[in-house]
């Protein structure tokens, strides 16, 4: 079984219902956290629990936001425990075509790893 992100008929990332629902929890902690909506709701499919629609717009704003944050965090275990979740964050928005405004850094070489191991 696997889950899909879809902006409309596109799918994004079509990951395992695993890796899906823990990329779902830390979305919440980060919209919490940011106090900033994601843009990621449920799909088309209202009933189906494996269909994710993403707003771009509102996800540009969340993952910029994001970046923000985790480019202004100075403490260890805060960049330790958010970097794979912003990682694929961006690589995520990169493929809705959302510009992120990391290139050349680290978090950016991360992001293209996360981005070679996501399914599409």
């Amino acid at each position: 079984m696997s889950m899909y992100f879809d902006i409309g008929d596109e799918t994004l990332w079509n990951p395992s219902n695993g890796a899906g629902r823990l990329f779902l929890g830390q979305v919440k902690v980060f919209e919490a956290e940011l106090d900033l909506p994601s843009g990621i709701g449920r799909g088309k499919h209202w009933g189906d629990p494996g269909t994710v629609e993403v707003d771009p717009a509102r996800y540009a704003e969340f993952v910029r936001g994001l970046v923000a944050w985790y480019c202004r965090a100075n403490h260890s275990v805060i960049l330790a425990l958010s970097e794979g979740f912003v990682a694929t964050a961006v690589a995520l928005a990169r493929r809705a075509g959302i510009e992120t405004g990391v290139p050349g850094s680290g978090l950016d070489t991360r992001a293209r790893e996360m981005a070679r191991c996501m399914a599409g």
